[in-house]
């Protein structure tokens, strides 16, 4: 597990509130992969007051380019940050494995799961950032979970969080004691257009997110992940940072 620390100055007037508590507030881990809602997501711990230690997970996806980015935003965020390095050698996603074609064009409506889902990865990530909120005694882990604007796998529906909430409450040493790690979701029943417009009201540097399923120097554009980037931004009637330069 790589450790990352950052000093510079950051524009962002939250993060700035955010260095001049004391280390003994509230501390929590954040999950952190580099995306929209993740960054929006960091950024609301911050807005209330927590102290995030982001977890970064490389999990052998085809799109590397998220790792980098969120590692960016940690910098931004003034947050230190922690790379996992886990092996899910068998696959089972068009994210680990090349010889399975992302999809293009989202087909609306369709009630099957695509094949971008990666079996069980919230599962595991969540696991891995329960044992290390526990460990350092963080009370609360954040993740950028959305069940509005999403390709509908199951691990990001408010059924799944609630079952694992009670996963919590019996398997861990902090759950029996009745002080249990809590898994919060704030973005959960937000649409992206709401996600990016409160985001924008706390300065998130979504011109350093990366949301595309492929790994190019550009967005694609075509993947479920642009769409519903896409379509969040044109709903906010905002530009896309990451498009601008694409523009005339």
């Amino acid at each position: 597990m790589s450790r990352i620390m950052n000093r510079k100055p950051c524009l962002s007037p939250l993060v700035a509130k955010s260095r001049q508590r004391p280390a003994s507030e509230k501390r929590a881990v954040v999950l952190l992969s580099g995306g929209l809602d993740s960054a929006t997501t960091l950024f609301y711990a911050l807005k209330q007051g927590y102290r995030p230690r982001c977890l970064i997970f490389d999990y052998g996806q085809i799109h590397r380019k998220e790792i980098r980015q969120a590692a960016k935003i940690a910098r931004y965020a003034r947050c230190p940050c922690e790379t996992v390095r886990i092996s899910l050698p068998w696959g089972g996603s068009a994210l680990l494995d090349k010889s399975i074609p992302v999809p293009h064009h989202r087909s609306g409506g369709s009630a099957r799961i695509p094949v971008t889902y990666v079996p069980a990865r919230n599962i595991i990530f969540l696991s891995f950032a329960v044992s290390f909120a526990e460990a350092i005694g963080a009370q609360t882990v954040f993740i950028g979970a959305n069940a509005v604007d999403y390709s509908g796998y199951p691990d990001c529906r408010p059924e799944f969080y609630e079952a694992f909430g009670r996963v919590l409450e019996c398997g861990l040493k902090s759950g029996v004691e009745n002080k249990p790690v809590k898994v919060e979701t704030p973005l959960l029943n937000m649409s992206k257009a709401q996600i990016i417009q409160m985001g924008l009201q706390w300065h998130v540097p979504y011109h350093l997110t990366w949301s595309c399923y492929k790994g190019g120097a550009t967005p694609c554009g075509t993947c479920d992940s642009c769409f519903l980037r896409a379509k969040g931004f044109q709903a906010s009637g905002i530009p896309d940072p990451l498009l601008k330069s694409k523009r005339p």
